[in-house]
């Protein structure tokens, strides 16, 4: 596999920047694009019932901000009525996730759209790279799985690695991929099976950095820990090991500053044009 560097500084959209526009869809990644200290964009992954590898962050379709295909709300008591790993690409295509107001995103553009395939969205962001003559972007992707999942909304952590890493291969950016899990057990396939992969750690616990590096059982290429954990003690452990800390998720200047004062090594926000 080519060697190729990673960003000095991995300033990352999450989910394509849900700040601005409807999270981890293809217009997002592409908006997301536009701010040229963007280096990697971040998103998250599930797999359907038909075995198809889609670019969502939830379990279940939410009526926080989805609606139906019939341009519908989704009922607070349908919350759990529809399992991403239940349900076949061609139904889930045609719910909609980008029209409903996401009252936590008071600036989130809306426009009508869909969860797309992983396949798809790699395909939209390598031709907008080819087209606009940008430079190569990181993909910073989530398996979204635990244990308790196994079998009911997430495959087994092998069956999803294997889909996801197809995908990956298939269309020929495995050097620029980081693959990031709460789940260890996908990562730790993923260090094992495809060694040359970059992996990331996500964590978000009250444990140090030395029980986190033991409970995941091997050095990842990053630790991701939830922003509030980070301090100078923590980054500094981390650098001696070769660790690097990428911390989710910022969202406001002054946190952005403190962290970049601690020298992390990119930071994951909602509103990529803060980074």
């Amino acid at each position: 596999m080519q060697n190729v560097s990673f960003p000095s500084f991995s300033a990352e959209a999450h989910r394509g920047g849900r700040g601005l526009m409807p999270e981890n869809t293809i217009i997002a990644m592409l908006d997301a694009m536009k701010y040229e200290n963007i280096t990697t964009l971040e998103m998250d992954t599930h797999i359907t019932k038909d075995n198809q590898v889609v670019v969502t962050h939830d379990d279940y379709l939410s009526p926080g901000f989805m609606l139906t295909p019939e341009g519908k709300e989704i009922p607070k008591e349908d919350a759990k009525k529809y399992a991403i790993y239940q349900m076949n690409y061609d139904l889930l295509k045609t719910f909609d996730i980008g029209t409903k107001v996401n009252t936590g995103f008071p600036q989130q553009k809306k426009v009508k759209t869909f969860i797309p395939l992983l396949a798809d969205l790699i395909d939209a962001v390598q031709n907008e790279i080819k087209a606009k003559g940008k430079k190569q972007l990181f993909y910073n992707i989530e398996t979204k799985c635990d244990a308790a999942g196994d079998n009911v909304v997430n495959p087994v952590p092998e069956v999803f690695v294997k889909l996801l890493m197809d995908v990956i291969e298939s269309k020929k950016i495995t050097p620029y991929v980081v693959i990031q899990s709460f789940d260890k057990r996908t990562i730790q396939i993923i260090n094992r099976k495809y060694p040359g992969v970059k992996t990331s750690f996500l964590v978000s616990n009250k444990k140090t950095y030395e029980e986190n590096m033991a409970d995941l059982g091997y050095k990842p290429f990053i630790l991701s820990p939830i922003y509030s954990m980070v301090n100078a003690a923590l980054v500094n452990k981390a650098h001696a090991d070769g660790v690097k800390i990428v911390p989710w998720t910022a969202n406001t200047p002054e946190e952005i500053n403190r962290l970049k004062s601690l020298k992390v090594d990119g930071i994951i926000s909602d509103y990529p044009n803060l980074l």
